[in-house]
């Protein structure tokens, strides 16, 4: 499962830089995370980064981007694989 951030966010800067995947932007209003790139730090850490660092708790799952563990693991391979 992608995370998405909500409209409640307050554009305090802190879940960007802590993003491993660099899935997260600033958007027209407010940060935003881009689902192909989120793997809820599957293969990072324990627990996503944001959601563990966001004061306003504005960092829920993504209903339209419902993924398993098995799934965002494949993704973080895809996305850290080194190209030759």
């Amino acid at each position: 499962m992608a995370l998405m951030i909500t409209d409640e966010c307050i554009n305090c800067d802190v879940c960007e830089p802590e993003c491993p995947n660099e899935a997260i932007s600033m958007g027209e209003e407010f940060y935003q995370i881009d689902p192909h790139k989120c793997t809820e730090c599957v293969g990072h850490f324990d627990e996503p980064q944001c959601v563990q660092l966001c004061p306003v708790a504005c960092i829920p799952v993504n209903p339209a981007h419902v993924e398993d563990k098995d799934t965002l693991m494949a993704k973080y391979l895809r996305l850290t694989a080194v190209k030759a």
